[in-house]
């Protein structure tokens, strides 16, 4: 399953060190409330280099869905799909997005 660490590491990557970040502020508080994963081909040890791709698809006041493919060059080996949860740590509940994060997520936005 090191799908789902590629991922991890690409929504991380994104949402929390992403150098585009203002101020090198962070997203706080996000949990991801459901993860879809499509295989699509095999991808065996190889030497040589896969990447991630990730954008955002869906945009709601307290939610937003990436979108995921691990490929190469030439084949898409997984497409997926993580909703994400904006939370409220302290109060252990969902909160809404604020201004800055969608200003963020928007940049990042694709229709599907």
């Amino acid at each position: 399953m090191r799908f789902f660490d590629y991922l991890e590491d690409a929504r991380l990557g994104m949402l929390f060190v992403d150098p585009v970040r203002e101020g090198g502020r962070s997203h706080q508080g996000l949990v991801v409330a459901r993860h879809e994963i499509d295989y699509r081909r095999p991808l065996t040890f190889r030497p040589d280099p896969v990447r991630v791709e990730t954008w955002v698809t869906e945009i709601r006041p307290s939610r937003f869905t990436l979108a995921y493919e691990i490929k190469d060059d030439e084949e898409v080996f997984v497409r997926a799909r993580s909703v994400m949860v904006a939370y409220d740590v302290a109060g252990a509940r969902p909160r809404r997005l604020t201004e800055d994060e969608l200003a963020y997520l928007k940049r990042f936005s694709v229709e599907d």
